[in-house]
C-alpha cells in the first residue's frame, strides 16, 4: 500500500494519520498522549501505525502540524510543515466542503476558523485563558469526582438553568462551590460549565465575526455531548461533529503533503520508519542576535544538533554541531 502521512503533534496529543495514496481514505490512524515528551510521541506514533500495516506501507509523501511541528518535521525529513490552522481547514473542507465556520477545541488553546468555498478565509486563536480549553472541562470534572466520559453524560442530565462565571478558571471554581451550597444539582452545575466554556470561546475568538452555517466543531472536547448541545443552543444554528474529529489537523497535514508532491512532482524526502529507534531529543533557545528574538527548535542525537528550525532570517538554516557551538550563535 502506499500512502500519505500526516502528523499533528500538540501540547495534549500526538495523532497520526495515513491516507490512501488514490482513494484519500484514512487507512491508518493513531492518538495517543503526548506527555510533555513530543519527540517521544513522535516515536511511540510511529511505531503503532507501522503496526496497523503488517503487509507494509510506503509514505510517498508526509507533512507535520501541531505546536512540535518543527521538531517532528525534522525527525521524519517531512516534505511539508504547516500551521494548525491551515491543516484544520484543509481536513474540514475536504470532509465537508460546504463548511463556513469551524469550532476547534483542544486540551491547551482553542481556534475559530471561517470558510468560504472551502479556503480559509479568517480564524482566531486563544492560547492564553485556560477557561476556553479543553483542560478547564478536565479539571473542574475532576473537582466534582466525576471522569471527562461522565462529565458528557451528566451534562445531558441538566433541567434547570445554571450560569457559571466563565471568565476564568479561577473565577468558575469558587461560582461552582457557591452554586452547589446553593442546591444546584451536579448535572445542572456541570451543563452550567459547558455553557460557560461556550460563552467564553465566542466571546473571545468570536466577536465581530459572522457565524454561517454549516458549522463543525472538532478536536477532542466535540466528543463531549454537552459542549455540542451547548454550542447548539447558543448559536442557534445545528453543530456537525466530523467522525474524525479528534485527529483532523494530522488528517489535513497528509493532504496538504499529497498536495505538495502533486504539485511540485518531487519525490518524498520521508526519512522512512527508522527513526523510531533513533536516539532522539530536542531542544529550543531564544536567539538574541537581533530584535526579532526568534524560538530556535533543534534536534539532536546525542549532544550533536542535526538541524535547527525557526529563525527568520534563516541564520540557523544549516546549522549543525555540538549543541554549546550552536548555543553560541545565539548572542553572535
Amino acid at each position: 500500500m502506499r500512502g500519505y502521512l500526516g502528523i499533528d503533534v500538540g501540547s495534549v496529543s500526538t495523532d497520526l494519520a495515513v491516507i490512501d495514496e488514490k482513494t484519500d481514505k484514512v487507512v491508518g490512524l493513531v492518538y495517543i498522549r503526548t506527555k510533555g515528551q513530543p519527540v517521544v510521541a513522535v516515536q511511540e506514533g510511529l511505531k503503532e501505525l507501522l503496526a496497523q500495516f503488517p503487509n507494509g506501507i510506503e509514505i510517498i509523501g508526509a507533512g507535520t502540524t501541531g505546536s512540535a511541528r518543527n521538531i517532528a518535521g525534522l525527525m521524519i525529513n517531512a516534505d511539508l510543515i504547516k500551521n494548525e490552522i491551515t491543516a484544520h481547514a484543509k481536513a474540514t473542507a475536504f470532509f465537508h466542503p460546504k463548511t463556513r465556520t469551524v469550532f476547534e477545541i483542544g486540551g491547551q488553546d482553542s481556534k475559530l476558523i471561517l470558510l468560504e468555498n472551502g479556503r480559509l478565509k479568517d480564524f482566531a486563536m486563544n492560547t492564553v485563558c485556560a477557561a476556553g480549553t479543553g483542560s478547564f472541562l478536565d479539571q473542574q470534572a475532576g473537582r466534582l469526582g466525576i471522569t471527562i466520559e461522565e462529565f458528557s453524560n451528566e451534562a445531558l442530565k441538566s433541567e434547570v438553568k445554571c450560569r457559571i462565571s466563565g471568565r476564568c478558571a479561577v473565577f468558575a471554581e469558587s461560582d461552582m462551590i457557591h452554586k452547589a451550597n446553593a442546591g444546584y444539582r451536579r448535572p445542572d452545575i456541570v451543563y452550567g460549565l459547558c455553557e460557560a466554556l461556550v460563552r467564553n470561546f465566542l466571546n473571545n475568538l468570536a466577536k465581530g465575526k459572522e457565524l454561517k452555517s454549516p458549522i463543525v466543531f472538532q478536536g477532542g472536547v466535540a466528543a463531549n455531548a454537552g459542549m455540542v448541545k451547548a454550542f447548539g443552543e447558543t448559536v442557534g444554528i445545528e453543530i456537525i461533529v466530523p467522525e474524525y474529529h479528534h485527529c483532523m489537523g494530522a488528517i489535513g497535514s497528509s493532504l496538504l503533503a499529497k498536495l505538495h508532491i502533486q504539485r511540485t512532482g518531487l519525490q518524498t524526502t520521508f526519512s522512512g520508519f527508522d527513526s523510531i529507534n533513533l536516539d532522539f531529543s530536542s531542544r529550543s533557545f531564544n536567539c538574541d542576535g537581533c530584535e526579532n528574538e526568534c524560538e530556535i527548535s533543534t534536534l539532536m542525537r546525542d549532544d550533536e544538533v542535526l538541524a535547527c528550525k525557526g529563525s527568520i532570517c534563516k541564520k540557523y538554516d544549516n546549522v549543525t554541531g555540538h549543541i554549546d557551538e550552536v548555543l553560541q550563535l545565539a548572542n553572535a
